[in-house]
């Protein structure tokens, strides 16, 4: 019996232990929203110059510099940054993701994981130099940010 609730004490304190890390290292709501808004604005930023290259002269290296960034971004591991309580309050701006991000989680896995895909493919194709198939990829990578922003993200207010 001592043993039992030897591994019970121990396993409960673990649990304290790592929910307490875990709020450290992910902060509070606040910063939550703040480092997934500077996320969103270093992918938007990215997009615009794989934009301007396909709309304008265009070169391989700034393509694939900003398609590395959206992949590494993509990657990283950002749904962390969406716990319980961040879909109200501030970062850098009041938050826009919509309260039904946190009850649909099976359709943000969807959206999530097409989006990676999707940047982990237009990386591919930046590396090729290919600026054809580089047009035709981003415009698939923009359909799966637009995929979540029409099902999870709050109209702007102007």
């Amino acid at each position: 019996m001592k043993k039992t609730l030897r591994r019970v004490a121990l396993g409960l304190s673990l649990i304290l232990v790592s929910g307490a890390l875990a709020a450290q290292v992910i902060g509070k709501a606040e910063d939550q929203i703040r480092w997934r808004q500077s996320a969103y604005n270093t992918m938007a930023w990215s997009m615009g110059r794989i934009k301007a290259n396909l709309e304008g002269s265009f070169s391989k290296e700034q393509v694939v510099q900003a398609a590395n960034t959206i992949q590494a971004i993509a990657n990283s591991g950002m749904g962390a940054l969406y716990q319980p309580g961040t879909d109200k309050g501030s970062g850098h701006h009041e938050t826009s993701v919509k309260s039904e991000f946190f009850k649909e989680q099976d359709k943000v896995k969807e959206l999530a994981m097409a989006y990676n895909r999707e940047a982990n493919e237009m990386a591919k194709v930046a590396a090729t130099g290919d600026a054809a198939a580089a047009k035709i990829q981003f415009g698939k990578l923009g359909e799966s940010c637009k995929a979540c922003h029409d099902k999870f993200r709050k109209e702007e207010k102007k």
